[in-house]
């Protein structure tokens, strides 16, 4: 109970602090609303959103049934509608208890609408608050949902939002071999394009099948660009409760792939690391309890030892300056006694490829590893710039 109301009182705190010192009056697509709602008169709409999906401290779907939209499918993608399902944890679909609708997840078995989900439906919408980062699985949701509407001849909205990293570009491309729901396609870690920038390229390269033939619309963000660090109004997922956990994902993230924790299950997730067998290395502690959002979480009831990485934004600012960095795992490989038992098979899927392990394994240093990436991310920057709706961060 402790651990479930501290967690509701950061959520609040996050949602409430975001909302008073936002002040750039950056406004996401769905706040645009006379440029969408009239396209969506007389049609069968279906939403794919989560609770972050918000105009006015109302979610989408009951802002759009009070004005007469007729919503007749929810679609929801990995944590479900509320943002309370685990990261991977199968998603059931079920009916809205406030307005009956039927919910429909996109993850799991069920990662890619059908044909006969969309039998009823006359338009998607996508509304997700996604954070920028290749391995956050709302792209791979998004990309499959265009190619089901491609298939379907289904038009597609996007109400763009802002993305929280979207100023600076970095880490290894994805490899083809590597591609899975957490990467799949070949771009960085850190890519720097908000979900309408990134279904335009998608379209364009003709990255999913039939996709030219994708009737595709992006209501775009109004006062938004690349230089701008947009402060999230809603926490988009269960563990990313903060804008320094937001910051540090790029990061962190890739201790998923090995036997440290990240901190699911502790009161900062995404802001801390740690492992039972560092202890002797420092004093620095946590220990996971399982909760919403991270039940059964690495090392659940043991006391990791390690480090906060980043409390405040300045902090994470200091730590990451713009960039993924990869001190941290270097430290806990150090740190850990057993090498051999380090890495797991899915850390090449969150890296994008094979070499990264070797490197690390090797004692290979940070910026020769990084000069392994340079080509293949000045690559990605001619193909991203053409797709560009908002004025670069360079």
């Amino acid at each position: 109970m402790k651990y479930i109301l501290t967690t509701l009182v950061l959520i609040i705190a996050f949602c409430h602090s975001n909302a008073q010192q936002n002040t750039t009056e950056i406004m996401p697509g769905a706040y645009q609303m006379d440029k969408y709602l009239p396209l969506l008169k007389d049609k069968r709409v279906a939403v794919l959103i989560n609770q972050a999906s918000v105009i006015n401290n109302r979610v989408l779907v009951d802002t759009l049934t009070e004005r007469g939209i007729k919503i007749v499918k929810i679609f929801v993608p990995e944590h479900g509608l509320r943002l309370t399902a685990d990261a991977g944890a199968t998603v059931a679909s079920s009916i809205d208890s406030t307005t009956g609708i039927p919910i429909v997840s996109l993850y799991g078995n069920n990662k890619k609408p059908t044909a006969k989900q969309l039998k009823d439906v006359d338009i998607v919408i996508y509304d997700l608050q996604d954070v920028g980062v290749r391995f956050y699985t709302y792209i791979s949701t998004l990309q499959y949902a265009m190619e089901a509407c491609a298939e379907n001849d289904v038009p597609f909205f996007i109400l763009d939002r802002p993305n929280p990293n979207g100023f600076y570009i970095d880490g290894p491309v994805m490899k083809k071999e590597y591609m899975s729901f957490v990467g799949l396609q070949p771009i960085p870690v850190v890519y720097a394009m908000t979900p309408g920038e990134y279904a335009k390229m998608l379209v364009g390269e003709k990255w999913f099948d039939k996709a030219s033939k994708l009737d595709l619309t992006v209501i775009e963000c109004a006062n938004y660009d690349h230089s701008k660090k947009y402060k999230l109004r809603y926490t988009p997922s269960p563990n990313l409760r903060s804008m320094p956990a937001i910051y540090m994902y790029p990061t962190l993230c890739l201790f998923e792939g090995t036997v440290v924790s990240v901190g699911r299950g502790s009161e900062l997730p995404f802001q801390q690391w740690g492992h039972p067998d560092f202890y002797g290395h420092t004093a620095y502690n946590f220990t996971p309890k399982s909760g919403p959002g991270a039940k059964n979480p690495l090392h659940e009831n043991r006391v990791c030892y390690g480090q906060l990485a980043a409390l405040t934004t300045d902090e994470a600012f200091l730590v990451t300056k713009n960039k993924l960095r990869l001190n941290l795992l270097f430290k806990a490989y150090d740190w850990y006694p057993y090498k051999e038992k380090f890495f797991n098979d899915y850390f090449e899927k969150l890296v994008g490829n094979g070499e990264l392990k070797t490197q690390i394994i090797s004692g290979m240093k940070e910026d020769d590893i990084r000069a392994t990436w340079k080509a293949d991310i000045d690559n990605f920057k001619l193909i991203r710039k053409k797709y560009l709706i908002y004025k670069d961060f360079e």
